[in-house]
């Protein structure tokens, strides 16, 4: 009888140590990577795409890959602002990159404060909220530590690209610096590293903001490498785009037009500045996704490895040339589509979710969820149950910039409408460069109007800026 309790114990014992690596104990951990600037003409959403981000396809291969997730907002502020608050631009006022978040958002936890209220350990490093006046915007009472510093590293003693009148000191790209310890992103990293090597009793909430590609375009001379300017990709334009665009349009991208008529001045200068802006612009996403690939990889070599959640997301997209237009400030594809990634253990299966429509005001409530947390009252659904393979109805992917401007994604259309009350249609399916605006065409005013009804109905005005 001994013996055959003995071989029951000893049996029980190796299966419980076979099973316990499956087993989840304990609060998760977070980790959450916002990266700013980064569009999709990445690897991770196409392989033939030119820009090449393994270290984003191999973070998508192990978790969840939203293909069809879109900003809040194409500019810094209110997308930042809106992700971590919870609340659509629309209800906060928060519109533009100078908009005061705190005024509109007070008596809100941030989603770093939910957690931090919630007995989690909140840190962080880089760019997460947005870096306006000297940091102006950041919200130290959300974290109990966080490494402050420039997220630009030192500027060089001239503008690299030689293009003294256009633009700013930020209005310049190139080899820089000679070592990559000097670069922001590079501390960002290592304080991340540095932060899962060290032990935590409690869980944690790791926030690392990767500041490349924003600009200036600048990044050590070996991320140039696999882009010679020779062979550069560059973007898809049609010389007669504008064209079909509504007079909201035009009025939506006038403060922004400085960047496209700058640059048709400098090619009179320099002819191939054009071709540099964009091999700069490239060689800055491998920057980050090699920055981003450190982290994962001190993640994978840590204890928390098998209990953390990680999300990774951008701000929003960006334009290089696309509609005669750089940077970002439009409500096109180009300037909201962004990589979206979920991996939590226990929960997400490796996979593609394709053509469901998210925008990221879905973070916060998916975060609380999925940590057992109380889901406040925010404007984003939890994906939750879309992560537990269930199937869940969503409404289309908003996107606003400014009072009155708005965006809608379905896994088809785009439909923009503007405060003057023009629009513009796109079919994604035989359209993805937005070539065509299909708005004016009597066949699709009911498609048109069916989409209308998942505009905000109530839009507060801006807040003061700051």
């Amino acid at each position: 009888m001994i013996r055959i309790l003995i071989l029951i114990f000893l049996s029980l014992g190796m299966w419980s140590c076979r099973h316990a690596p499956d087993e989840v104990k304990g609060p998760p951990n977070v980790l959450m990577i916002v990266v700013d600037d980064l569009n999709d003409w990445i690897t991770l959403f196409d392989s033939a795409n030119p820009i090449r981000t393994p270290n984003l396809i191999k973070l998508a291969n192990r978790g969840v890959f939203f293909n069809r997730a879109y900003s809040s907002s194409p500019a810094c502020n209110p997308s930042r602002a809106s992700v971590l608050s919870g609340l659509k631009p629309s209800r906060t006022g928060v519109y533009g990159n100078a908009s005061d978040w705190r005024s509109a958002t007070a008596g809100r936890p941030t989603l770093q404060s939910h957690f931090k209220n919630h007995g989690y350990y909140v840190a962080g490093a880089g760019k997460i909220f947005h870096h306006h006046k000297d940091w102006a915007f950041h919200d130290n009472a959300s974290f109990n530590e966080y490494l402050m510093m420039s997220i630009n590293e030192p500027y060089p003693p001239h503008k690299l690209n030689g293009l003294d009148d256009y633009g700013t000191r930020n209005t310049d790209w190139g080899m820089w610096p000679e070592h990559i310890e000097e670069t922001a992103d590079y501390r960002t990293m290592k304080y991340a590293v540095d932060f899962l090597e060290k032990e935590h009793r409690d869980p944690f909430f790791l926030n690392v903001g990767i500041y490349k590609p924003h600009s200036p375009f600048f990044a050590p001379a070996d991320y140039f490498d696999p882009y010679p300017l020779e062979t550069i990709t560059m973007p898809n334009t049609l010389s007669d785009d504008m064209d079909d665009l509504p007079q909201g349009a035009r009025t939506l991208l006038e403060p922004s037009d400085w960047f496209w008529t700058g640059m048709q001045k400098a090619l009179k200068i320099k002819p191939e500045s054009w071709r540099t802006y964009v091999q700069a612009y490239q060689a800055c996403a491998s920057f980050a996704d090699d920055m981003i690939g450190r982290v994962i990889d001190a993640l994978d070599q840590s204890a928390y490895k098998d209990n953390t959640i990680i999300v990774l997301w951008s701000d929003h997209g960006f334009h290089l040339g696309e509609k005669e237009h750089f940077e970002k400030f439009a409500l096109w594809e180009k300037t909201n589509h962004v990589p979206f990634i979920i991996i939590a253990p226990g929960i997400t299966d490796p996979g593609t979710i394709e053509k469901v429509p998210v925008d990221l005001s879905v973070i916060y409530p998916t975060l609380s969820e999925l940590c057992g947390l109380p889901v406040p009252d925010v404007d984003g659904t939890s994906l939750v149950p879309l992560l537990q393979h269930n199937s869940q109805q969503l409404k289309p992917a908003l996107s606003t910039y400014g009072k009155g401007n708005h965006a809608l994604r379905t896994d088809r259309w785009r439909y923009i409408h503007y405060a003057d009350g023009s629009e513009e249609l796109y079919d994604h399916d035989s359209d993805p460069n937005e070539y065509s605006n299909l708005a004016h065409l009597p066949d699709f005013r009911k498609l048109m109007d069916s989409l209308a009804q998942f505009l905000p109905v109530h839009e507060v005005d801006q807040v003061p800026d700051l």
